[in-house]
């Protein structure tokens, strides 16, 4: 049963593709966190049957059983293994309370438009469905205990998706066990650092303010499994931009000499070094390397090749002041591969392609410890929690 019901997260599938997906499996959770698949073609993704029809869903798979409520309150550890690597984590509700007194910090701001599509969602089903994966310096002594767990017992739910990736969730219910994580986190994990899900983890604390009096104990709290920092992997994540700001491809390519050096490339380039970009137009791959003197290397923020590439590519040459709302520029999660650049490219979608080397974690705590957060996007973690293992009612 978990295998059919779980589904990639909401913001990883197109419309359309979370329709094929979904295709002959009625228990697809897609059909709560994309819910729109069940509609008209003609639906704007965020008109409010969309979210009716999530509710109306979420109802029908609460009382088929299909999805149920432990009968007290537990951990669970969710392990996921992609390519023999392997990383486990605890499965919790975090406090809003600390979301909003920065003890779960932040390295990006969100985006209005699919912020308030995840507020309407969580308003209207009653329910958080999206997973926020959070990250902390990892601890020895939970370390042993969840390791320790998960030898001695056997999973509740243990299969692999169709993407080759295991996924593996064991239920926490011993009291004693229950009590010596709670304490081991309180007293040696200070604080906790969004990794993926800004939008889920703004849009949780913005449906409790928005519910004022009417707030349940279950809305002062959020859906997230904490991971610990040695267990993560960041991939790439890509830029793709609709036109080159009236110039040609040859003038464009002129322009990035004065902060870049300029190797033509006779296959897709992927960066192999921090400050390296792979740049693709005109069916013709370039490998493009920041000049020294050309970014800030003292500043956090400043030497991240998201903010070299910001300043001296996307917003002095193309114009492209803010990648949170501009529409001229997309986003591709580095598991979808050059491939995909190429393709989107090559359509005629988009003018320019961008690779970009991976942010390291330790980049991400010393963003996240400055106060400051990094460019939207800078940051793609694989493997992917599933969407419909774990719920959570705030009801």
């Amino acid at each position: 049963m978990a295998k059919v019901v779980a589904s990639r997260p909401y913001d990883v599938l197109s419309s359309k593709e979370a329709k094929i997906e979904a295709q002959g499996n009625s228990q697809s959770f897609l059909h709560i966190t994309k819910a729109e698949i069940g509609l008209s073609e003609a639906t704007d993704v965020h008109d409010a049957a969309v979210y009716e029809k999530a509710k109306e869903n979420l109802t029908a798979f609460i009382s088929r059983n299909i999805l149920f409520r432990e009968n007290k309150p537990c951990y669970y550890i969710y392990r996921l293994t992609m390519n023999g690597r392997s990383q486990a984590g605890l499965v919790s509700g975090s406090s809003v309370d600390d979301y909003e007194n920065g003890l779960i910090k932040k390295h990006e701001f969100t985006r209005p438009d699919k912020e308030l599509d995840r507020i309407n969602h969580i308003k209207i089903t009653g329910a958080q469905t999206g997973n926020v994966f959070l990250a902390y310096r990892n601890v020895p002594q939970i370390d042993a205990v969840i390791n320790g767990w998960m030898q001695d017992k056997n999973p509740q739910y243990d299969f692999i998706a169709d993407d080759d990736i295991q996924h593996s969730i064991w239920i926490v219910s011993d009291d004693d066990t229950i009590a010596n994580i709670t304490h081991l986190f309180k007293t040696l994990v200070p604080a906790t650092y969004i990794a993926d899900g800004h939008h889920r983890a703004a849009s949780a604390a913005n449906v409790r303010a928005a519910l004022g009096a009417a707030a349940t104990e279950n809305s002062n709290y959020f859906l997230t499994t904490l991971f610990p920092s040695n267990q993560l992997h960041i991939m790439d994540y890509n830029r793709l931009v609709k036109d080159l700001n009236g110039l040609n491809a040859e003038k464009f390519i002129e322009k990035c000499k004065e902060h870049f050096t300029v190797e033509t490339q006779t296959e897709a380039y992927r960066p192999e070094a921090p400050h390296q970009f792979g740049v693709y137009l005109g069916a013709q791959w370039y490998k493009l390397t920041a000049k020294p003197g050309s970014f800030n290397e003292a500043d956090p923020i400043a030497i991240l090749d998201i903010s070299i590439l910001q300043q001296n590519m996307l917003e002095s040459i193309l114009g492209i002041k803010d990648q949170r709302t501009d529409e001229r520029i997309d986003f591709v999660g580095g598991i979808r591969g050059l491939g995909e650049l190429e393709k989107r490219v090559d359509s005629g979608d988009m003018a320019l392609a961008i690779s970009i080397y991976p942010v390291s974690i330790d980049q991400l705590f010393a963003v996240a410890d400055s106060g400051q957060v990094m460019p939207p996007k800078s940051t793609w973690f694989e493997p992917k929690l599933r969407d419909g293992l774990l719920t959570h009612l705030i009801d």
